[in-house]
């Protein structure tokens, strides 16, 4: 049961067999941090753009996505480092090139965030 406290109502409404079940076979802190991160990355707009060049370009080097979202390949390769850091794009170098694609996990965050049937 519950009781007024001031002008707030307290209710202790816990069944705690699902409850304790729950909170011991939820996701451990660092899987829900690096989630986190995940969807935070493609929060910005030119990260998104940039991570959906390279879910349609495939292994792509800065100059291309940067052409395509219209933005300086400085500025796209600073969004793109951002990806890499959240797991959601792996880099390769190949000389002097720099190339990238996206991870196995940052296709599947993408394709929930920008199905890939939206278009213009």
């Amino acid at each position: 049961m519950g009781r007024l406290r001031g002008d707030t109502w307290e209710l202790l409404c816990l069944n705690l067999p699902p409850a304790e079940s729950l909170r011991h076979d939820g996701p451990a802190a660092a899987v829900l941090t690096q989630a986190a991160n995940a969807a935070k990355a493609l929060g910005d707009r030119t990260r998104l753009a940039v991570a959906a060049a390279s879910r349609a370009g495939g292994e792509l080097c800065v100059c291309d996505p940067a052409w395509v979202c219209e933005r300086s390949e400085k500025l796209v390769s600073d969004h793109a480092r951002a990806l890499r850091g959240a797991g959601l794009v792996a880099s390769r170098r190949d000389g002097r090139m720099v190339f990238r694609a996206l991870t196995d996990a940052g296709r599947e965050l993408l394709d929930v965030v920008l199905p890939a049937q939206v278009r213009r």
